[in-house]
Order: structure tokens, then C-alpha cells, then sequence
């Protein structure tokens, strides 16, 4: 047993014990008095690498440990399924929480993909920064794309005058990997939805959709960059990391009514994945987690297409290789997992951007109902957390073009860029 393992054993039996002493002492939140008010929930995942604290938590009995031995970690078929799930809720076959991209419980709470129906829901924490990937087809190789989207442009502009415009894949609309490709587009002076076409594809399809012509470049989560790559059928532009460093990516939400009839189980399965996030995060876990996540029943694939770019050795596939890239996938470490109001308040202004929220939606009072960082405090407090974050803003951020988003000033924001399609 490795030093990094021994560490993490010991700092969770000590946390165990804390939180058995928090069970008495504290007059409320999880597992005061009579524990949980129910130990099972049924919480979906795609099979993704930022999906792994779900996982891991089911896997080393980390929900059972915090009194919530009847929960599922359920796969989901794509994001459509996973929205379509939720709406259901477990008490309709569906489930009751999901790890899922960070936009989605904002829409959904919305009702702008809920048929206009809105289904509250709640984030209660991160499960991880950085780490996704925007690829494009070996028919690129010779322009050598990385940041500078740009070079596509005339390529593009072609394919649309022939009458078969570039088709673009993304995960969900509005959601994490379709803000991410819409970003680098317009930056490189391409909009996104006037000069190419865009599709909406699940995760595991991405490489098949590549493999078989129907898609010019992707943007999706790990670790399907990594095969496609490992497959020789396109190369990685770049990681998201390279536009927005430690940028947030997926979330850990439930419905609001589960989180509200359940404040106990929600505190408990929230502390579960958090604890999972920190064993996730260690060193010595790496070639651990990517055994137990490649298997059948959870991602299905080698375990190869994993490790790697979860280590940090990115093989872009076009010549470019870096060994220890600081934007390899984070699920603990630079407070990853906490909620910052002032992140999920750029989804929104994107989202804003695009014309697929209102441009007059009120972003403060909605992230207060969706967001769940009093709650991630909480657990926190309870698990003994030293370095929790103190503030809900992590301040003004820049992305790789040189502009700068501040929480408190979307509109100024907003007005900077160029290409938009605001409503």
C-alpha cells in the first residue's frame, strides 16, 4: 500500500469519527438525531470521467457509510435521458438526482427544456474543473488546429457554399461541451449558428459519429477525446482548460422536492461524493479509479483511453504531447468541488449569449434557488473541511482571448462580445 493510500485511509478514518461525533453533537443537519429520513436514492451518470465521484462513492461503500445504503448509481443513455429521468422522478421509475452538466438544473428549473413545465432543482456541489476536450476529424490534420479556431473558417466556409455545411457535435443544448465549442468558434470568428451546423450527440457515440464522417469536430468529456485519438481517427484541438483554466464542469444536483422532503439524505449523499472527490483526486488512486470506472457496467472501455489524460499526459494525436499538463481533470483540489454562485453565473450569461435563456432572466435570484452552496457548507462543517471556500465568488475570470467575466457585471460582459444571438 502506496503512502498516498495510507494517508487517505487514515484521514477518513478520522473523518469517520468526527462525523460519528458530529451525529450527536449537532442538533440538526445529516444523521442527527435518527439519521437520514430515508437511505436509498436513485442518482444517474453518464459515462464520462468527471461521472467518477458518483461511482467511486458506490464502489467503496462511501454512500453506505453515511447511512445511505440504498442508493443507485444509474447509467444513463445521454443527456436527454438523463433530463427525461429527472422530470420522472424514482417515484415514476425515473431518479432522483444525476451527475449532469452544470447548466441543465438551471433550465430545467426554467422549464426550457422541460417543455416549459419547470422542474426546481438544486446543485449541491461540483464534481470536478476542467478536463473536457474539443477534437476535430483527421480531414483537418494538415491545418493543425489548436486555440486559434480561425483556421478552420475557410475550410468551414467551403463546406456551407458546396451546400453541406460543417456539422458540429456537442453533448446537450445550452449545456457545458455546447458553451465550450460555441466559445472557441466565435473567438476564432466563426458563429456557431450561422456558419456551421451544429448536432446533438450522447457521449459514448462521439467516436462512432467521427468514425462514420457525420461529424466535422466535437466537444465532449473524457474519455472519449482520448480514444478517438488512441483510434487515429482525429486529433485533440486543445482541452478546455487552455480556454478557461480551472474552469467549473459537471454537477451533482437533485430534484428540489427530493432535497427538501429529504435534508438529511441530501447532506449525506452530498458528504458521500465529496468524500469520493478527495479519494478521486489522489495521486495514488489514479490507475485504481480507472480500473474500477473502465469495467462493463460503468464505462465499458479500456482502460488505456482513461488514465492517461487523467494523469495528465495528453497525446493531442497531431504531433503535440505534453506530459504533466496542469489542466488534467480536478475533483478536489482548487476547491473543485464547492458551487461558486459566481461560475454558474457565467453558464447563464452564455446561455443568455445564445439565446437560450432571456436576455432579461434574473441571474442572482435564480442561482439563489438552484444553488446549493449552503448546503455544500454544511456538509463541509460537519466532515471537518479546513479550506472550505468562505465566499461564493471566486472573483474575475479570464479566458484565453483575453476576456474577463465579473459575476457581479454579466451585462458588461455580454456587451464585449461580437458574435451573439441574444433574445
Amino acid at each position: 500500500m502506496n503512502n498516498t493510500r495510507r494517508q487517505f485511509l487514515k484521514k477518513s478514518a478520522a473523518t469517520f469519527a468526527l462525523f460519528s461525533a458530529a451525529r450527536t453533537l449537532l442538533p440538526s443537519g445529516a444523521m442527527a438525531g435518527s439519521g437520514p429520513e430515508v437511505n436509498a436514492a436513485k442518482l444517474g451518470f453518464i459515462a464520462l470521467t468527471d461521472s467518477s465521484p458518483l461511482i467511486i462513492a458506490k464502489e467503496k461503500g462511501l454512500f453506505a457509510k453515511y447511512g445511505m445504503d440504498g442508493v443507485e448509481v444509474l447509467k444513463q443513455a445521454s443527456w436527454g435521458a438523463t433530463r427525461d429521468n429527472l422530470v420522472l422522478g424514482s417515484a415514476g421509475s425515473g431518479i432522483d438526482g444525476a451527475h449532469i452538466l452544470t447548466p441543465m438544473p438551471y433550465l430545467m428549473t426554467l422549464g426550457t427544456i422541460t417543455q416549459n413545465k419547470p422542474l426546481p432543482m438544486k446543485i449541491l456541489a461540483r464534481l470536478n474543473l476542467d478536463g473536457q476536450g474539443i477534437s476535430v476529424s483527421k480531414e483537418y490534420a494538415e491545418l493543425k488546429v489548436e486555440l486559434d479556431a480561425s483556421l478552420l473558417k475557410d475550410a468551414f466556409a467551403k463546406k456551407k457554399a458546396a451546400g453541406a455545411a460543417a456539422k458540429i457535435a456537442v453533448t446537450f443544448p445550452g449545456g457545458t461541451h455546447d458553451l465550450w465549442m460555441r466559445y472557441w468558434l466565435a473567438a476564432g470568428g466563426i458563429d456557431p449558428n450561422k456558419d456551421v451546423e451544429t448536432i446533438i450527440v450522447p457521449p459514448p457515440q462521439m467516436v462512432a459519429n467521427m468514425k462514420v464522417g457525420t461529424v466535422d469536430a466535437f466537444c465532449v468529456g473524457e474519455p472519449w477525446n482520448a480514444q478517438l485519438v488512441t483510434q487515429g481517427l482525429g486529433y485533440s484541438a486543445l482541452t478546455t482548460g487552455e480556454l478557461w483554466s480551472k474552469h467549473p464542469e459537471k454537477s451533482l444536483a437533485l430534484r428540489a422536492d427530493f432535497a427538501d422532503k429529504n435534508p438529511k439524505a441530501t447532506e449525506a449523499i452530498l458528504m458521500a461524493v465529496m468524500e469520493a472527490q478527495q479519494w478521486c483526486d489522489g495521486d495514488g488512486n489514479k490507475d485504481e479509479m480507472a480500473d474500477i470506472v473502465a469495467k462493463r457496467e460503468w464505462f465499458n472501455v479500456k482502460k488505456q483511453d482513461i488514465i492517461g489524460r487523467l494523469k495528465g499526459e495528453f497525446d493531442y494525436g497531431n504531433g503535440k504531447v505534453v506530459k504533466t499538463s496542469p489542466h488534467a481533470m480536478k475533483f478536489w483540489r482548487d476547491a473543485a468541488s464547492f458551487p461558486f454562485k459566481s461560475h454558474d453565473a457565467w453558464f447563464l450569461a452564455e446561455n443568455m449569449r445564445w439565446g437560450k435563456v432571456k436576455g432579461d432572466t434574473d441571474i442572482a435570484a435564480l442561482i439563489a434557488m438552484v444553488n446549493g452552496a449552503d448546503i455544500w457548507r454544511a456538509a463541509a462543517k460537519v466532515m471537518s473541511i479546513a479550506d472550505a471556500p468562505t465566499t461564493d465568488s471566486r472573483g474575475v475570470e479570464t479566458f484565453f482571448d483575453g476576456k474577463t467575466f465579473d459575476p457581479a457585471n454579466p451585462k458588461a460582459y455580454l456587451d464585449s462580445l461580437s458574435i451573439k444571438a441574444m433574445v
